[in-house]
């Protein structure tokens, strides 16, 4: 893997001196971070120590575009991950890169009034509430003046690698079809009205309960701009229906996901909130599927310790995390800039699962818990920020589970990060 990627780059270096200067122009972008950061007591109680952690960890981002001209780029994003003293470039001599990534690329170019980008590339869509992560596949927009309808396709799942040696290993496929234009209404307003399709002859390389697979999802964002403040707005409902193993039973997709939230600047002040709504299942028996769900690709980060946050290591017990399913939330927050460098960030969070959960007692309990979060933003110098977090959950009986061993998750660290 380490001759992979040095080889991927210095391919990349002498694209860019090998093409005359008059042909190309090359970008060079990045981004880096070094965590420090603890999570304590994230299972809910402090005696099996199950998800505490102490320790530092690296990302560096490194981006190269090969701009031909203003129709064509050529688009590249490599990652590279390590925990200081891991073995995958952490440790002693710092030479193994088990965890370098090509993230993106792709072909981005222009045809009159459409716009298509080809290959590796990365998307969110409603927010992340449906989707944000890197993938294969095509994005094809037709872009007018008030207005753009972009078409997506995502190659999930390839049949074949998963299940080689079977005659039918085109049925493995998965694959998400989506349009969702974008209409402006004056400089204040933007509505996007969606719809998706998610398509398996056979889902078994995701689930090994289902056989064929018909899914989609209806959603619609609006976003205001008032100057002083903005307000959003995400709906999405899933629908649709798959075959169980056996091809004896099936079963029907029915859940919804409802967002909303909004931000107000006062200057020196400002304040901000949110909340969302995704439903779970009343009665995981039936054939009735009720949970709002993404297969694959959804991420939302919210709360610190609930919605994984700055420290993305681990999530609470019960919560979502960035799997935004079966929970409710509400969050009120303020942020204060005494000087141009400094910003403190203070949000307070409630959530709870849509569905009760179980406790060690039998009881039944929803409630996640109530966690404060404060993020202390500096910058060092120019371009290098400081960040310096502390969050405390105040947990529920759905993150305990009413054990004789409950125990509040805390985290505690500092996040040195730089963009270029």
């Amino acid at each position: 893997m380490k001759r992979l990627g040095i080889s991927i780059l210095a391919a990349l270096m002498v694209l860019s001196v090998a093409i005359p200067a008059w042909a190309l122009e090359s970008q060079f972008g990045g981004y880096w971070r070094t965590r420090f950061y603890t999570n304590q007591n994230f299972t809910g109680e402090d005696q099996t120590e199950a998800l505490d952690f102490v320790g530092v960890d690296t990302r560096t981002r490194l981006y190269y575009t090969a701009i031909f001209h203003e129709n064509l780029k050529f688009v590249n994003k490599f990652e590279f991950n390590t925990t200081w003293g891991d073995g995958n470039g952490g440790d002693i001599g710092a030479d193994g890169m088990g965890h370098i990534r090509v993230k993106n690329s792709y072909a981005d170019f222009n045809t009159g009034p459409v716009n298509w980008k080809v290959g590796i590339q990365g998307a969110a869509l409603h927010r992340g509430l449906l989707f944000d992560d890197d993938f294969s596949g095509i994005r094809v927009a037709y872009m007018g003046d008030t207005f753009s309808i972009p078409f997506i396709w995502i190659h999930a799942n390839e049949g074949f690698s998963s299940n080689a040696a079977s005659k039918d290993s085109n049925d493995y496929d998965v694959d998400y079809y989506g349009i969702h234009p974008t209409f402006n209404i004056g400089d204040m307003l933007s509505i996007t009205p969606a719809a998706y399709y998610v398509y398996s002859k056979n889902a078994g390389a995701w689930d090994a309960t289902l056989e064929e697979m018909k899914m989609f999802y209806l959603g619609l964002d609006a976003d205001a701009d008032f100057g002083a403040g903005s307000a959003w707005f995400t709906f999405l409902y899933q629908g649709g229906d798959a075959d169980l193993v056996g091809g004896a039973n099936s079963i029907d997709y029915s859940g919804y996901l409802v967002a909303l939230g909004g931000n107000f600047d006062l200057g020196m002040f400002g304040i901000h909130g949110q909340g969302f709504y995704a439903t779970g299942d009343d009665d995981p028996t039936d054939n009735d599927v009720e949970t709002f769900f993404v297969p694959a690709g959804q991420s939302y980060y919210w709360a610190e310790i609930m919605g994984l946050g700055i420290f993305d290591r681990n999530k609470s017990r019960n919560a979502p995390g960035d799997k935004i399913s079966n929970v409710w939330a509400g969050n009120l927050g303020a942020t204060v800039k005494p000087m141009d460098k400094l910003k403190v960030t203070l949000d307070l969070w409630y959530a709870a699962l849509a569905e009760d959960t179980t406790t060690l007692t039998g009881e039944k309990d929803d409630s996640l818990g109530t966690e404060v979060d404060l993020v202390v933003t500096y910058q060092l110098v120019q371009n290098l920020n400081l960040d310096v977090v502390g969050a405390y959950l105040f947990a529920g009986d759905a993150t305990t589970l009413d054990s004789n061993d409950d125990a509040n998750p805390y985290e505690v660290g500092a996040r040195l990060s730089l963009s270029f």
